[in-house]
């Protein structure tokens, strides 16, 4: 009975090693477990990996989206009202933020500054310490003196009411711009009349001069809003004694803000003794360290979303492979290699974790569009420098995320499938 039996065998055994040579069998098996309807143990496990992982990549996505819109929308405001690079004269122990010595306005260093790949614009500029003075209500102001070659356009965005200074008057523009917060602590109205008192650090005396707030704007940046006013520059120069080619430096506006640092070394070596160059992070460093906190927690979440997809991918793994003991032992029998069989499993979790990606994918998207268009989450201005959440989606990011995801989780689960080697196939078939 055994000898006609064993010549079966083997011709069963030697067409399933025929079969396995044309087709992927792992890749075919994998597919018939993952979508079996049948109901199983593993069934609500397999449930509670795919969420995990959507959840996971959901959260990644949200989570870089939202770090993108901040980062963007703060530093593009702080690049609006100052330019990416200051050049102004060097004075390494005055502070970055305060009046600047006066310099003449010099051909060589603009076309120096014009003349550098990168730079787009170049805005002269001068600041003095004022104080605004409406009804007996004061309040210290840093006034920021430009000509009538400014660009107004790039704060277009902040301007609330009114209109940006005009220029045609032949001594000086008697217009000025306040921001919405000294406005209201002023109780100051459009078109009001406000007396300016310009405070000389030298002797302490101030000079007064009567101006109309022509604008009030608003940049949601505490730093600007409660600080800064603007003007026209020749008032300043009346005020200081200046000649009328004298400025306080040059603002400079890039193509690309992310060369700053770069260019910002070149144009330190070009520029004369007396001049230098800086980036605004240099001059604000505290906001952008703040953005750079945002940064580190959102490798921190990156980290725990995918420790958690992980833990439960393998989690699931182990329990798929416990309940598939016999399978595994049948497969053996047949002389199936244990890579083979390994690879049966990491086919079946790359299609659970494959799912779970993809919806995470669309949940994460409909939600960052949603906000996009929507505006749904709101932030506190004062503390967050945005009143609405703001989100900026990068693609080729989205799809590093996705991609990523799924090469760490097939690589770490290949650690798990080495239980099936421990498996033998007579034990396996005997009391399974």
């Amino acid at each position: 009975m055994l000898c006609s039996t064993a010549p079966k065998i083997k011709l069963f055994h030697w067409l399933f090693l025929s079969f396995t040579r044309q087709m992927n069998v792992p890749a075919f098996i994998a597919q018939r477990i993952a979508f079996n309807r049948q109901r199983s143990f593993s069934r609500f496990i397999i449930r509670l990996a795919t969420a995990a992982t959507a959840l996971s990549v959901a959260a990644m996505i949200i989570t870089v989206s939202f770090v993108n819109g901040f980062q963007n929308t703060i530093s593009q405001k702080v690049f609006s009202f100052w330019g990416h690079i200051r050049v102004q004269e060097f004075e390494p122990s005055k502070a970055l933020v305060a009046e600047e010595t006066p310099l003449a306005q010099n051909q060589e260093v603009v076309r120096i500054l014009q003349h550098t790949p990168g730079v787009k614009q170049v805005q002269a500029f001068a600041t003095k310490s004022a104080v605004i003075d409406k009804n007996r209500e004061i309040e210290g102001v840093m006034f920021k003196g430009v000509d009538e070659h400014y660009d107004f356009s790039n704060l277009d965005n902040f301007l609330t009411e009114g209109r940006w200074p005009r220029f045609t008057d032949s001594l000086y523009s008697k217009d000025i711009i306040v921001s919405q917060i000294v406005a209201r602590q002023l109780n100051i109205q459009l078109n009001d009349s406000v007396n300016v008192y310009f405070i000389s650090p030298e002797t302490g005396k101030s000079n007064f001069r009567k101006l109309q707030v022509c604008g009030i704007y608003k940049t949601g940046i505490e730093e600007y809003d409660n600080l800064f006013a603007i003007g026209d520059i020749r008032l300043l120069r009346r005020i200081n004694k200046w000649d009328n080619n004298e400025i306080g430096g040059y603002e400079l506006f890039l193509n690309n803000y992310r060369d700053m640092d770069t260019l910002s070394i070149q144009l330190y070596d070009k520029l004369p003794d007396a001049w230098v160059s800086r980036t605004i992070r240099e001059v604000y460093p505290n906001i952008f360290d703040w953005l750079n906190i945002i940064d580190v927690n959102q490798n921190v979440l990156f980290a725990i979303m995918g420790i958690i997809a992980i833990i439960n991918l393998i989690t699931c793994l182990l329990i798929l492979v416990l309940e598939r003991v016999r399978m595994v032992g049948i497969l053996k029998a047949l002389g199936n290699p244990d890579w083979g069989i390994q690879k049966i499993f990491l086919y079946h979790t790359a299609i659970i974790s494959g799912r779970g990606i993809a919806i995470g994918l669309v949940a994460g998207l409909s939600i960052c569009l949603f906000q996009q268009y929507t505006g749904f989450i709101t932030l506190d201005e004062s503390a967050y420098y945005v009143s609405v959440a703001p989100i900026h989606v990068v693609w080729w990011q989205v799809a590093a995320i996705c991609l990523i995801t799924l090469l760490v989780c097939i690589a770490t689960l290949i650690i798990p499938t080495l239980l099936v080697k421990t498996i033998k196939p007579v034990k396996a078939i005997r009391f399974s």
